[in-house]
């Protein structure tokens, strides 16, 4: 069980060990910024671009909306069309068996 324990610690000491030759390395770099580029968009394109580039905070809080929303819809007219061309999954038989 020591040995489990000894390598268990020695992993974080030698990220440590990594990230202080790494820092040694160079000066403070610059911070990157990353941005939309918004010249060739129009419409929900360049409004969603915007969004991004404006806050980050609001573009992930409505992406993470509108995924499970845009989901839910795409799957209940998936079920729909299927439902009109005859399939029906909630009367599904086994066939395997």
């Amino acid at each position: 069980m020591r040995k489990f324990w000894k390598s268990l610690l020695a992993v974080p000491a030698a990220l440590l060990a990594l990230c202080g030759t790494a820092m040694a390395a160079g000066g403070k770099a610059a911070q990157i910024v990353i941005v939309s580029d918004t010249r060739d968009l129009t419409g929900i394109l360049a409004w969603w671009s915007n969004l991004y580039n404006e806050s980050h905070l609001q573009f992930t809080i409505l992406t993470v909306i509108l995924i499970p929303v845009l989901g839910m819809t795409l799957g209940l007219l998936t079920d729909l069309v299927m439902n009109h061309i005859g399939i029906d999954l909630s009367k599904r038989d086994v066939a395997e068996h």
